[in-house]
């Protein structure tokens, strides 16, 4: 009898400890992992890395343009380019070296070239580039670098053991715009379509301001269990991120 009670104390101390160890598991702080003059990268979540670059602007003066790298296994897919070819060449060979994976697929998410003005280095080292079908036309227009491979209205891609999801919801910041979904670190890479908290509306352009508010509440109904979410520039945040820009541009 005495054995039975101290075997299933023992069961009951190791469970214990055992769901300790897998809570502490899912805390991850963010920090920051490289800096150079052309490029920062910090890490999110335990396989999601946001990568930041500087555009300059006639208007708004340096800006930060943020994009994302997921990875799973030995492969990692990234959502928009360094705004430059010198960042887009460490970013590569970041990811080559620092978290040892092969960059498989490279998808700007509109035809700007915060999104995309780094994509020759993509070409040059084999990397396969995706993007709306309504992106690679703008590009070309624009006489931008223009990627390869086209979709409509949304694109799955396998990396690793896991997927990633590219989906259109709508026009917003421009016509083309889509968002990036990791469900492993339940991670969105909403990019210019999505505001950072306290920001203001920015460059309009290319804009549908009638219609941005409509296209974030149908993403945040989709994706009900998003966690963080990457803007197009500033910080990251969660949901929140969400609610601040349909409210920003909802029509009064």
């Amino acid at each position: 009898m005495k054995y039975s009670i101290s075997t299933f104390s023992l069961f009951f101390v190791f469970l214990f400890q055992s769901s300790c160890l897998a809570q502490d598991a899912d805390v991850f702080k963010p920090q920051e992992v490289y800096r150079s003059k052309h490029l920062i990268i910090i890490q999110i979540a335990r396989n999601s890395f946001q990568h930041i670059s500087f555009l300059q602007t006639n208007d708004f003066g340096n800006v930060p343009c943020n994009g994302l790298v997921v990875k799973s296994g030995n492969e990692a897919i990234v959502f928009d380019t360094p705004t430059n070819d010198s960042g887009s060449i460490e970013l590569i060979k970041w990811i080559s070296e620092s978290i040892h994976c092969k960059v498989k697929a490279i998808i700007p998410t509109h035809f700007h070239n915060d999104c995309l003005g780094g994509l020759k280095e993509f070409k040059k080292a084999l990397v396969p580039s995706f993007a709306n079908q309504e992106t690679i036309n703008l590009a070309v227009l624009n006489k931008f670098e223009a990627p390869q491979n086209a979709f409509k209205d949304s694109l799955k891609l396998s990396m690793g053991n896991e997927l990633v999801e590219v989906r259109f919801f709508g026009e917003g910041h421009t016509k083309d715009n889509v968002v990036g979904y990791f469900p492993s670190d339940r991670i969105m890479f909403g990019g210019c379509l999505i505001k950072e908290l306290n920001a203001n509306k920015g460059y309009l352009g290319d804009a549908n301001v009638l219609d941005w508010s409509a296209t974030v509440r149908k993403i945040r109904g989709f994706y009900p269990d998003v966690q963080f979410v990457v803007p197009g520039h500033g910080d990251f945040g969660g949901k929140d991120l969400l609610d601040y820009t349909i409210n920003l541009f909802e029509q009064k």
